[in-house]
């Protein structure tokens, strides 16, 4: 006999009709009456809910925008950002992996990017709070600096994430080089920008001196190329890629908090992870 024989047998068609008589048999029966009512209280509460979520977005598109966004958008960033910095530990790291779990990330993001650029003639500006020049750097001083490599996640606002390995410096050993230039105390934020001053980032100096903030020039053990920010970019595990600005131009010290490219088009400010 085949199996699909087998399968539509008199005594198998059997045993199928009495277990399904018997599930029908357990299940809870209504009456007429009361399924009436529950189906008139659902459409009730389901006309009032979407009558509120109605009220509610009409409400919102009359607030007084802040950055782009309803006010009352901005404020659950800010609230958002307030709850993220109190639950954050001091000195806590973002987990590594092995080097041999990393791989070349997708390029994603070409803002200030969109044409090349002549990298021996590249040059990186250091500002103080009044956009004073402190000092100008060429590659070869960023590779002066201790050397350090990580294999880190990195995460794109987008919703993506893939495990990569940075080489490069750590901000905090670069930001020690201006530390009397600012008086001995660094200002509470950074801005940094591309040279064509098109895509720009600020960020709290707590987050640019954690030890996995690098100034990074190398990818999976090879030199960045142009589509993923040579000659010099952020890297870090504990913000969004969009923090993480390719191509550094300009890097500002500064005591008020800077404005940031996607900040002003409706995003979080902090973007912390």
């Amino acid at each position: 006999m085949s199996d699909s024989q087998a399968n539509t047998s008199p005594d198998r068609d059997a045993e199928r009709a009495a277990r399904y008589a018997a599930l029908e048999a357990e299940a809870p029966r209504l009456s007429k009456e009361e399924y009436q009512s529950r189906s008139r209280r659902s459409f009730l509460f389901g006309g009032a809910a979407a009558a509120a979520g109605a009220f509610g977005f009409r409400w919102i598109q009359t607030r007084p925008e802040s950055n782009r966004i309803p006010d009352v958008l901005r404020a659950g960033h800010e609230t958002n950002e307030a709850l993220w910095r109190t639950l954050k530990r001091d000195g806590t790291n973002a987990p590594t992996f092995a080097r041999s779990a990393s791989s070349f990330p997708r390029v994603n993001g070409r803002r200030g990017l969109s044409e090349e650029i002549d990298l021996d003639a590249w040059e990186l500006r250091v500002e103080g709070p009044d956009g004073e020049l402190l000092g100008t750097h060429v590659l070869d001083d960023i590779r002066a600096l201790p050397f350090h490599e990580m294999t880190i996640e990195h995460k794109c606002v987008e919703g993506w994430s893939h495990i990569v390995t940075w080489g490069g410096a750590r901000f905090s050993d670069f930001a020690d080089l201006y530390l009397d230039d600012l008086g001995g105390e660094l200002p509470r934020f950074v801005s940094a920008m591309t040279p064509d001053e098109e895509y720009f980032v600020g960020l709290d100096i707590e987050s640019m001196m954690h030890e996995q903030m690098f100034l990074a020039y190398e990818l999976q053990g090879e030199a960045l190329t142009q589509d993923h920010g040579a000659p010099l970019r952020l890297a870090s595990p504990n913000k969004y890629g969009i923090k993480l600005l390719k191509r550094i131009g300009t890097i500002r010290f500064t005591n008020e908090q800077p404005t940031d490219f996607w900040f002003e088009r409706g995003y979080d400010w902090y973007s912390d992870l």
